[in-house]
């Protein structure tokens, strides 16, 4: 339920700053009104959406700075994940990311934004595993609630799904020579790529604004 909310965020149902009508909230998940003001506490709770006096909930908004940040963070910590991972993982953890990976490929091949997002999201999970710091993924998970809008800019830019995915092949590559120096610098080099490409369409917006 809170992750049927939140991918349709994700896939630009709901734009940043648009209202969230609890009534059709209800119709997208199938549930009572009861359990959907709980979804939306949760995510409240990872700022994706805010409710406001006498209006209800909105898509939270994000400034490039704001979201410029919250790469930055996610940049740290899924590197460090990836450098875990190639010193920690078992043979098993390692047949999980490969599986992971395969999925994340199909999700990218069909063309549908919110597949790629939650087959990603398998992935940085199992990647996560593999390294054993519970605290990784703790403070990635609220990091990626965060960034569901703006990694739905990235995916969403044309071409950027194909580069990502020789990106994401590339780390794979790095996890099974279990190189932990290369696997750090791979998923470093990943989330930078994913912050440029969803950074740049502030700049488009802005252009649009404009009447450029």
């Amino acid at each position: 339920m809170t992750e049927a909310i939140r991918n349709a965020i994700a896939a630009g149902h709901y734009e940043a700053g648009t209202r969230m009508p609890e009534k059709e909230l209800c119709e997208l998940t199938g549930v009572s009104r009861t359990l959907v003001r709980e979804a939306l506490r949760q995510l409240e709770s990872e700022g994706l959406v805010q409710v406001i006096p006498h209006k209800g909930p909105i898509v939270a908004k994000m400034t490039v700075e704001q979201a410029a940040g919250t790469y930055e963070v996610r940049e740290v910590l899924e590197a460090l994940a990836a450098r875990r991972f190639a010193e920690y993982a078992t043979d098993e953890h390692m047949n999980q990311i490969e599986a992971a990976f395969e999925d994340v490929r199909r999700a990218y091949e069909s063309g549908k934004v919110v597949d790629r997002l939650e087959a990603k999201n398998i992935f940085y999970t199992r990647l996560v595993e593999g390294g054993g710091n519970e605290a990784i993924g703790l403070a990635l998970h609220m990091i990626n609630s965060r960034t569901m809008l703006l990694r739905g800019r990235s995916l969403s830019r044309e071409n950027r799904w194909q580069q990502s995915l020789l990106e994401l092949e590339a780390l794979l590559e790095a996890l099974r020579k279990r190189d932990p120096e290369a696997a750090h610098r791979l998923a470093t080099e990943h989330v930078r790529m994913a912050a440029k490409a969803a950074l740049s369409s502030f700049d488009e917006g802005a252009a649009l604004k404009r009447g450029n």
